[in-house]
């Protein structure tokens, strides 16, 4: 189970560090003729960790090799094989999360070898951004392992710049000199660990929307494609749908054979599982959850409440937005169409919550009290107010409750400045 504030912690470190471990995770043959994921390249090394950072330090790196290779052991060296792209993520007994950035590529050589994973462990999200490192580690492990190690220690010396600013690494190549590595994080930090148009590719809006409205109130998901960067794409596209909220439970985007088991969970979880494996899933004795097909755009299980979940105007709403994206020729860039599919979502939240602040009861020390009950009874529409009194009772909404609470500054300036904008329009609408 998440902690509040994990995703503050999470995502807007400015001045940081870049990211705590680069792993070189490879196959090695056992005796019995498997292959398993073994870490053989490690940086940094780390000395004198104190007793309980060591345990977690081992925790962490045993963990490591199973989410870079979890398509089992059926492995076979190959002369040829398209480098991918994925991430995972790990949650610490205390909530707050890391995230696995891996690109799975075959070293350079002549003749069969196995793949490797690069690996680089942080506690920062941004996907685009660690996309662009991997590149410049896969183009240095071309020319040799011991490039990648000055291009590292440089990344690992440079703060991690604030939304919109660049920071620049100098990096030297052998036979091709010193080479400057700009790395700049998105204006908008909220959607910079999103590609939204992985999503939109595979799945009709229509199917877009019933997906949200069973994250939203937190049920079982289960999204199931071959290509583990499919499945991590879309698992992080779904989350970030759910912005100001977090997801605060079960997150796994590429599940490990030797898990498949966590479908069995009761408590909620959103999963990615390798197509191979779908008999294997159906088999298991499982709650009700919503399993989403990536790689024929369709659900093959579902609750059956779906449609009637969301409002149905605000859902007509949404679907107008995002077809909208869907229809018009122009071509968008990435960024565009995260900004669009990010706006509708977002003035969901909004109309249908934006006045959470309103609803806080301030004492003179300064703590605040939500007051649920008239929260819920200001909302005039009936059909919103019903969905709403299923919402508040989510983990998500409490989550973000109680770190509205705790000051009078408020979360999230992005959806503050959405609440504020809304508020001004519908002055000048009356």
């Amino acid at each position: 189970p998440g902690k509040a504030g994990e995703r503050s912690s999470v995502l807007y470190s400015a001045g940081q560090l870049f990211f705590e471990y680069l792993v070189v995770v490879s196959l090695k043959k056992m005796s019995d003729g498997r292959y398993e994921p073994k870490i053989t390249y490690q940086f940094p090394k780390r000395e004198n960790l104190l007793k309980g950072q060591k345990e977690e330090e081992e925790r962490l790196l045993q963990a490591i090799p199973l989410f870079c290779f979890p398509d089992g052991n059926n492995w076979a060296p190959v002369t040829e094989f398209t480098s991918e792209t994925f991430s995972f993520v790990l949650t610490n007994v205390d909530g707050s999360r890391k995230i696995g950035y891996c690109r799975r590529l075959l070293p350079s050589g002549r003749g069969v070898r196995l793949p490797e994973v690069f690996c680089i462990i942080s506690c920062l999200g941004c996907f685009g951004l660690f996309s662009k490192i991997l590149d410049e580690v896969e183009k240095r492990r071309q020319i040799s392992m011991a490039v990648i190690y000055p291009f590292m220690q440089g990344l690992r010396e440079s703060p991690f710049p604030a939304p919109g600013k660049t920071v620049t690494i100098k990096s030297f190549i052998p036979e091709s000199g010193t080479e400057l590595i700009e790395l700049t994080r998105p204006v908008d930090a909220h959607l910079e660990h999103v590609e939204f148009q992985a999503l939109l590719q595979r799945l009709s809006p229509h199917l877009i929307l019933h997906i949200f409205a069973s994250a939203v109130l937190e049920r079982r998901l289960i999204f199931l494609a071959e290509e583990l960067s499919v499945l991590s794409q879309c698992i992080h596209a779904v989350a970030a749908l759910l912005y100001p909220f977090t997801w605060a439970h079960t997150y796994i985007p590429v599940v490990p054979e030797c898990l498949l088991d966590t479908v069995c969970c009761p408590t909620p979880f959103m999963v990615g599982i390798q197509m191979r494996h779908l008999e294997q899933v159906l088999d298991q004795p499982m709650e009700e959850a919503l399993i989403v097909d990536l790689c024929e755009g369709k659900i093959l299980r579902a609750v059956g409440d779906e449609e009637e979940i969301l409002p149905i105007k605000l859902q007509n709403e949404m679907l107008t937005s995002l077809n909208r994206h869907n229809n018009n020729n122009n071509v968008h860039t990435s960024e565009q169409v995260n900004a669009l599919v990010s706006e509708a979502f977002v003035q969901f939240f909004v109309r249908m919550v934006g006045h959470y602040s309103s609803h806080i009861k301030w004492s003179k020390n300064g703590s605040g009290t939500f007051q649920e009950r008239a929260f819920c009874k200001a909302i005039a529409s009936k059909t919103n107010r019903k969905f709403v009194k299923k919402f508040v009772k989510t983990n998500m909404f409490s989550l973000f409750i109680e770190e509205a609470e705790k000051s009078r500054i408020p979360q999230e300036a992005y959806f503050q400045q959405k609440i504020t904008e809304y508020h001004e329009q519908k002055k000048h609408r009356r």
